[in-house]
């Protein structure tokens, strides 16, 4: 792959705009994570984690960066708390050159165990939120039992619909985040009975006198969510990012490829859907749904690191297949490490530039409309689906 240096500049010096992540650890814990959930492994899963090949790739990357010379998983936990954090999170995301974050703060455990979303702003990069939905609807039910007023569909749909138009309204807020692909499945119904979804309060209801917490499983009341927030976020020109694809053991796998949402994605044209994470290993399901509605958007995230580098480059001939390369969008999915930016980063340039210099010297493509393409994966796209007006900085 001998020059292509406009390629190669492209693919590792353009700016980025990370359109999915989450905050990094506070300091104070910065060790109350297992460093191995670096990967989608929980429990006792984890400990087989460093034998696998993304793991044994991303040692070897993560110990360039710590001057280590063919370190072992453990060599990098000890260097990494060794190294004071503030130092850590500066090594690992000045070189990811991120100049924009969109950052999903609901992630369980962030509120207290994370920094919050405006913090991430020293890093050089301009910070906006995504809204999750499930858990804002969680901490509204939980506010409305807290109080002791009764609970019906009525009065839980007025305070969720009410808290979806005051996010819409803010500046900082650029776009809503739906976990059903965890919580039901993205078989999203377009209409449920009243009953059931007010069954499904009923039995939350009783779960809340239970155990004093709330946890939206329940599919009648999960798709109604989905749906009405579809609605206010077409009034309001915001953008809805859907987990698809690959997750943490609670997700159903059968009922996490977009496939399942080709009715609801028709029933909402006036709503802009970002399919996130690949949809790995569904990656082909979201590239025709991209191809074949103006308003689906792809997400290629997460991929990096969590599966090899033959995988990634393969999640990225799969995208390039169908997908309009003006409707891709570039995500690390950090979350809780700052290595998860790092690698995130530099895993994804990597694979754009193999992958497209295999299709410039295949003549599929010159090598400015490759170059061109990866601006317009990494920050272009991002900056005007999500109307952001970012300039590109001149680093």
């Amino acid at each position: 792959m001998d020059g292509l240096q406009t390629l190669r500049r492209a693919a590792f010096t353009f700016p980025a705009i990370d359109n999915h992540a989450h905050g990094l650890l506070l300091e104070s814990h910065r060790d109350a994570i297992p460093f191995e959930a670096l990967f989608e492994a929980e429990g006792d899963a984890m400990n087989d984690v460093p034998f696998t090949v993304p793991a044994f790739q991303a040692v070897t990357q993560m110990g360039k960066v710590l001057g280590l010379t063919e370190p072992s998983w453990d060599d990098i936990k000890r260097v990494r708390s060794e190294t004071g954090y503030t130092k850590l999170c500066e090594v690992y995301m000045t070189p990811t050159k991120i100049a924009g974050l969109l950052l999903d703060d609901g992630l369980g455990g962030v509120a207290e165990m994370a920094h919050d979303w405006t913090w991430h702003a020293r890093f050089g990069c301009k910070v906006w939120r995504v809204v999750r939905i499930e858990t804002s609807a969680e901490d509204i039910l939980v506010d409305i039992m807290k109080r002791g007023d009764t609970l019906t569909l009525a009065s839980f749909a007025d305070e969720y619909t009410k808290m979806l138009i005051d996010n819409a309204s803010r500046e900082e807020v650029v776009a809503f985040k739906s976990i059903a692909c965890y919580r039901s499945g993205l078989d999203i119904s377009l209409s449920d009975l009243d009953e059931d979804v007010e069954a499904c309060l009923s039995t939350i209801s009783a779960q809340f006198a239970e155990k004093s917490t709330v946890r939206l499983a329940h599919k009648p009341l999960n798709d109604y969510l989905v749906r009405i927030c579809l609605k206010v976020a077409a009034r309001y020109n915001k953008p809805v990012q859907f987990h698809t694809g690959l997750g943490d053991k609670s997700i159903t796998l059968t009922r996490s490829s977009p496939a399942h949402m080709q009715p609801l994605i028709a029933a909402n044209p006036e709503t802009t859907f970002v399919l996130l994470h690949s949809s790995y290993p569904y990656t082909r399901d979201a590239g025709y749904l991209t191809l074949v509605y103006s308003n689906v958007f792809l997400d290629f995230g997460e991929i990096f690191p969590a599966i090899s580098g033959h995988g990634q480059r393969a999640v990225i001939r799969q995208m390039f297949e169908t997908a309009p390369t003006n409707k891709i969008l570039w995500s690390t999915d950090g979350h809780w490490f700052p290595e998860s930016y790092y690698l995130g980063s530099s895993q994804s340039r990597q694979g754009l530039f193999t992958v497209l210099s295999e299709m410039v010297q295949g003549e599929e493509l010159t090598e400015k409309q490759a170059a061109a393409i990866v601006e317009n994966l990494l920050f272009h796209n991002s900056n005007r689906v999500y109307q952001l007006k970012l300039d590109v900085p001149n680093w």
